[in-house]
């Protein structure tokens, strides 16, 4: 990135490129989600080594062998991108909008205006609640900008829900 003439030392500059503006206080999301994600993953792990151990138990072949090592190796780098990709979720309440951030290795930045949110839902799975954790999915008239907030604790996940709907009704356009 080529630097602003004229910029003092101590500012960076402004790149669209640059997903996440330092001008909003963002919330993290609980760390907790790492153990559920990690669940869900070794789950599945679980099921395809036990289909693949069967298969290699059953024919003997050496390719069988191989694909364990492969998922083994997979399943290992998608456990250190659960845990880099729970780190990077974040949400930021301003005046007229909430934003949420999420992703590695494409960020992606979510903008909703609150007078365009159609309702607010707030779901929890088992796993979810065995770690006390909901999620809060926005919904608006354009399903491409529906946003959700995973790993948020019930009380947070009732508030924010509660504040949303209270700022969405405030801001209604026409509905």
């Amino acid at each position: 990135m080529f630097p602003v003439t004229g910029a003092e030392p101590s500012q960076r500059p402004v790149s669209a490129l640059e997903p996440w503006p330092d001008t909003v206080r963002w919330q993290r999301i609980s760390g907790d989600l790492i153990w559920v994600e990690l669940l869900r993953l070794a789950m599945l792990l679980a099921v395809v080594l036990a289909g693949l151990g069967l298969g290699w138990a059953l024919s003997g072949h050496w390719a069988f062998g191989v694909a364990v090592g492969l998922v083994l190796l997979l399943g290992a780098w998608r456990a250190v991108a659960i845990v880099r990709a729970v780190r990077a979720w974040g949400y930021a309440e301003r005046e007229n909008d909430l934003l949420v951030r999420h992703g590695l290795l494409v960020r992606r930045l979510s903008i909703v205006p609150y007078s365009r949110m159609q309702f607010v839902d707030v779901s929890a799975g088992p796993l979810e609640r065995a770690f006390r954790l909901a999620t809060v999915q926005l919904h608006t008239a354009a399903a491409a900008s529906d946003a959700r907030v995973p790993g948020l604790r019930p009380e947070e996940a009732a508030r924010l829900r509660d504040r949303l709907t209270a700022l969405g009704e405030d801001r209604a356009e026409g509905l």
